[in-house]
């Protein structure tokens, strides 16, 4: 009997197996008939949407003077087609206690943001804060607001309360089960539950909603939100973005530097994919330092492996960037 019902199960288990292989064969079979009778419009129309957002320019919330960018398709797009990295400085709404892994908004780098808008890649946009320089609180929102915290509790209460009667109906239902127990103790208290319990504040999980955070992106709200590059724009600063101009104009991608002593850290490609290979410290053409410090920067070039780059912009904005490199080969 042992036998033919291993038997039986390996049968069994044999067809169900050739079931779902030829359910499977189906499905492709159906996925490449549809595929073949794809509507070449709709391909197209779908080809000429996505380029159109590709080419929309993407809003940089200027917060202060710090450049954020909010929107998850924005962030994508300066990655993949502009090569802009940036930083995650937001928390994540399911971990918010920790920084090890963030999420959005993505700080931009001074430069980065200059070269979205000279570009014309990106439209500045004012902070959320300049919605609340006036004291005035809209009303109507406060208590909207307000009455879908109280429906929230109201209906949190009401599911605590439930999962407690499921609770003690559970124990009672174990109770029942042993003749030596009584359960008469939990069926008054199961009673006076609707009563006597009570849902703590505390408690109350709440929604944040950040999917739009607190900008407009109505066509009709973009003259009102249009800020000026408000930034001084001083020699060191000038400096900076001509270095970084040039770089990205020839491919490198770019992040900050500071834990380096530098000013950029220079990759070959995706950091995601590849390590720094330079360290590039912006360096005026006819400004002068003290050996120490180039000496400084090449032991620390040594130690992290990587290669100190002075970027001098040359007087003309025609004649590019001047770079020179330094390596530590030990001491004379």
């Amino acid at each position: 009997m042992e036998l033919e019902t291993e038997a039986d199960g390996k049968l069994e288990a044999e067809v169900q197996t050739e079931t779902i292989m030829e359910m499977e064969r189906e499905v492709k079979t159906q996925t490449e008939g549809e595929s073949v009778e794809r509507d070449p419009e709709s391909d197209t129309r779908t080809g000429e949407v996505k380029r159109e957002r590709e080419t929309e320019p993407v809003l940089v919330c200027v917060s202060g003077s710090t450049p954020l960018l909010w929107r998850s398709a924005d962030l994508r797009l300066v990655r993949e087609r502009m090569g802009i990295v940036g930083t995650l400085v937001g928390s994540l709404a399911r971990q918010p206690r920790q920084n090890c892994r963030l999420g959005r908004p993505l700080q931009l780098l001074l430069e980065e943001a200059r070269l979205l808008k000279d570009t014309g890649r990106a439209v500045l946009v004012k902070g959320a804060e300049s919605e609340c320089d006036d004291d005035r609180v809209n009303v109507e929102v406060e208590e909207s607001y307000t009455k879908h915290l109280q429906h929230s509790y109201e209906e949190q209460g009401r599911l605590a309360l439930e999962e407690k009667k499921r609770v003690l109906q559970r124990v009672m239902t174990e109770r029942f089960r042993d003749e030596a127990l009584t359960d008469q103790p939990i069926r008054e208290r199961l009673s006076s539950l609707k009563s006597s319990f009570s849902f703590p504040r505390s408690a109350m999980m709440v929604q944040l909603c950040t999917a739009r955070a607190r900008l407009g992106y109505a066509p009709d709200e973009h003259d009102w939100l249009a800020a000026d590059w408000t930034l001084p724009r001083d020699n060191k600063q000038e400096v900076r973005y001509r270095v970084y101009q040039d770089l990205r104009q020839q491919g490198y991608y770019i992040t900050s530097a500071g834990k380096f002593g530098g000013d950029y850290l220079i990759y070959p490609g995706d950091p995601l994919r590849f390590h720094a290979h330079f360290i590039a410290v912006c360096v005026p053409i006819k400004s002068e330092s003290p050996i120490s410090d180039f000496l400084c920067l090449a032991r620390l070039g040594a130690n992290v492996k990587k290669t100190i780059l002075l970027c001098s912009p040359s007087e003309t904005e025609s004649e590019g960037v001047i770079y020179t490199s330094i390596q530590w080969s030990g001491m004379v």
